[in-house]
């Protein structure tokens, strides 16, 4: 099992994307990057902290390649928007790829870059590739949040 850390906007819907993908085992929501220690939403969301708001992918890589999983995190939302997805605002919602190892920063660099060159965006990709930091995990009422409310398919 190998772990991926990605933030994409709101993390409950970037959770629901990465729940179905074949070969992930689990998923979690939380915070990375910020300054505080055991952040809490309401910390986060003050655009104090630092923080983004993530997902925290655990998956068999005999299963599904870690270049496959920052595929759909390309997929699920505008990595062009600074601080932002949608009508969410703020560093928390930033586009971000927390890597773990070196291999995946490469695997990241490498697949940003063919994204750039793919003409895809009209805009600059803002996507920042950096170190894995501690993960401190959301709120239980925010994992698979979308689901308990019965908001998903």
């Amino acid at each position: 099992m190998e772990k991926a850390t990605l933030g994409a906007g709101c993390f409950w819907h970037v959770e629901e994307a990465f729940r179905h993908v074949t070969g992930v085992l689990s998923t979690q929501v939380g915070y990375m990057g910020g300054t505080r220690e055991n952040p809490t939403y309401e910390d986060v969301c003050s655009h104090t902290t630092g923080h983004a708001e993530v997902v925290e992918v655990s998956y068999d890589p005999s299963l599904v390649s870690y270049e496959d999983l920052l595929n759909v995190f390309w997929d699920i939302h505008d990595p062009t928007q600074l601080n932002r997805q949608g009508p969410d605002v703020g560093s928390n919602y930033r586009s971000v790829i927390f890597y773990h190892t070196p291999e995946q920063e490469k695997a990241a660099r490498l697949s940003k870059g063919k994204q750039e060159q793919s003409h895809r965006y009209r805009r600059q990709i803002v996507t920042e590739i950096v170190p894995a930091v501690t993960f401190w995990r959301a709120e239980e009422y925010h994992q698979q949040y979308l689901e308990k409310r019965g908001l998903t398919p």
